[in-house]
């Protein structure tokens, strides 16, 4: 992650660990996948980009073992502090206006980190530079635009108000320079920027517990913002987070594309 004054969703309010327990509910099963494909084991250097929770810096550390070494790095390592333990190194880093820490990485993965960073460009760069020659690069973010609804069967008012504030937080998130059709530019960015054997993939959940607790933590961070846009009134916000807690929704999250490739 990168620091800007303009990143709307603030790793250092509370509702960001309630966040990051949800994405890894959702997600990592899907990048573990991927990473175990790439053989990962004894031994392995990774560098985790913008690190947020301790789910993936944990299995990296098992994985890699005593011999390993896991750095994760992000602007704010409040969240992954406690992971901070041989073969971890946790590290304040702006991956995409610093250099990478360190080279020779066997594995460099970021999720949920580049759409936000007004850099790309230069952090992909970054990713590419620590990778030693045959390394693998993994990267997975979202793709907003190619799912804009987090109520795709919008059948009732319910489901009208939850589309209505999605719409109204990817208005926010744009306006802070995030990219919302940045994953399906994954794989070509990859091989441009001199990866070879790129593939991509993507995971698109349409309803769960996990979706729920997801929605309400974003909501209720990013409440004010909403509300002093005039996206949506104090009441709105209240009967939108009601509707979540009863259950009686599918929430959708935006496509998660992982593309992978090897230098």
């Amino acid at each position: 992650m990168t620091q800007t004054d303009g990143y709307l969703l603030d790793n250092r309010q509370t509702e960001a660990g309630q966040r990051f327990d949800a994405f890894a509910t959702l997600f990592d099963p899907t990048t573990f996948r991927h990473m175990e494909r790439f053989g990962i084991g004894s031994g392995w250097r990774c560098w985790e980009v913008g690190a947020g929770g301790t789910s993936v810096v944990s299995w990296l550390a098992k994985k890699v073992g005593p011999t390993g070494r896991v750095v994760a790095t992000d602007i704010d390592t409040s969240w992954a502090a406690s992971a901070a333990r041989p073969p971890v190194e946790i590290r304040v880093h702006d991956v995409g206006a610093e250099e990478p820490p360190g080279e020779g990485f066997d594995l460099v993965h970021a999720r949920l980190v580049l759409v936000h960073v007004p850099d790309r460009e230069r952090a992909l760069r970054s990713m590419v530079k620590a990778l030693r020659p045959g390394g693998r690069l993994l990267i997975e973010d979202a793709d907003p635009a190619l799912q804009p609804l987090l109520c795709p069967d919008e059948h009732g008012p319910e489901q009208q108000l939850a589309n209505r504030l999605r719409h109204g937080f990817r208005k926010l998130l744009a306006e802070r320079g995030a990219d919302l059709s940045y994953g399906r530019k994954l794989p070509r960015l990859l091989r441009e920027a001199g990866l070879r054997e790129v593939e991509a993939d993507a995971y698109f959940p349409v309803t769960s517990t996990a979706c729920g607790d997801l929605e309400s933590a974003t909501v209720r961070q990013i409440r004010d913002q909403l509300v002093t846009a005039g996206i949506a009134t104090d009441e709105n916000i209240d009967r939108h987070l009601a509707n979540v807690a009863s259950g009686s929704m599918d929430l959708a999250t935006a496509p998660m594309i992982s593309a992978w490739g090897r230098k």
